[in-house]
C-alpha cells in the first residue's frame, strides 16, 4: 500500500510520520515534493539550499519514485505530503495510484504555529486553497470523501483514531503505532533540525491542545477566511473505533 498523507504545516505531521514509522511493516518519507515546490515558485525557505541539494527538483521525477521501488520491499509506503508543496506546476496524475488521506487542523492553530518559524504568514503558505483543490480532486475520482483525520482528535484518543484510520485504509492496527525512539529518524529531511526540535524530543502523541490561541487582528482575519474551506472537509472526518 502506498498511503499519502496531505496536510498543512504545524499539523502533526511529522508526528503521524513517527507513528507510522514505528510499523515494523511500513517505510516513509518526508515531504519529497519540497524540492520540486521550491524550485516551481521560487520562494526561499530556510535551508534551502540544502533542500535543493537533498532532493529531485524535477516533479515528474519525484512522482515517479513515489511510485516505484519500495525501500527494503516493505508492503506499506507511507509518504508525508504537504498540500502546499502542490504548486500548479507539479504533477498530480500519480495520485489516482495511492491512497489519499487528508490530516486537518483548526486553521486559527496553524497560523499561530506557523507564525512563530515563518515571517510571511498566509493561506497559500498553510496550504489551505490547495488541500480544498486536492480533497475536491480525490472526491471526483473516488465518487466519494477520501478518510479524514484531525490533528484535535488524534492526540485526543490517539488508538482510537489510529484504529479507525487504519480501517479506513484497509491496514491492520498496531499499538506500536503509539510510541517511538526519541530522537532523528533516517526518513527525517535535510530540514529538521529548523522545524523538529519537539519531535525529536517526542517519544509518543502529546497531551491535547489548549483552547484555540488569541490571534491578531491579520490572523484572525486569515483563520476567517479559511474556516468554510475547512469546515467542508472536516464534515468527513474520522470518529474514534471503539
Amino acid at each position: 500500500m502506498r498511503l499519502a498523507m496531505w496536510s498543512g504545516p504545524r499539523n502533526l505531521s511529522t508526528t503521524m510520520m513517527r507513528s507510522f514509522g514505528a510499523r515494523p511493516d511500513t517505510v516513509c518519507v518526508d515531504e519529497p515534493f519540497y524540492a520540486a515546490y521550491l524550485t516551481a515558485t521560487g520562494l526561499v525557505h530556510p535551508m534551502q539550499a540544502d533542500i535543493l541539494a537533498a532532493q529531485p527538483t524535477d516533479g515528474d521525477a519525484v512522482a515517479r519514485q513515489l511510485l516505484g521501488p519500495v525501500l527494503g520491499g516493505k508492503p506499506v509506503f507511507y509518504q508525508k505530503h504537504m498540500t502546499h508543496h502542490m504548486a500548479p506546476a507539479l504533477p498530480r496524475g500519480w495520485m489516482d495510484a495511492v491512497t489519499n488521506v487528508f490530516l486537518i487542523r483548526d486553521p486559527a492553530r496553524v497560523l499561530a504555529s506557523y507564525a512563530r518559524k515563518m515571517d510571511a504568514v498566509s493561506l497559500e503558505a498553510i496550504g489551505v486553497p490547495q488541500q480544498a483543490e486536492l480533497f475536491d480532486r480525490v472526491c471526483q475520482r473516488m465518487g466519494e470523501a477520501p478518510p479524514v483525520v484531525d490533528s484535535d482528535d488524534i492526540l485526543a484518543d490517539p488508538p482510537g483514531m489510529l484504529r479507525a484510520l487504519c480501517d479506513a485504509v484497509g491496514l491492520t492496527y498496531t499499538e506500536a503505532m503509539l510510541s517511538w525512539p526519541a530522537g532523528p529518524k533516517p526518513e527525517d529531511g535535510v530540514w529538521a533540525p529548523h522545524w523538529y526540535d519537539a519531535v525529536w524530543a517526542s517519544t509518543g502523541f502529546g497531551q491535547p491542545r489548549p483552547a484555540a490561541p488569541d490571534l491578531p487582528d491579520d490572523l484572525r482575519m486569515l483563520a476567517e477566511k479559511a474556516a468554510d474551506s475547512h469546515a467542508r472537509i472536516a464534515a468527513h472526518r474520522l470518529s474514534p473505533a471503539r
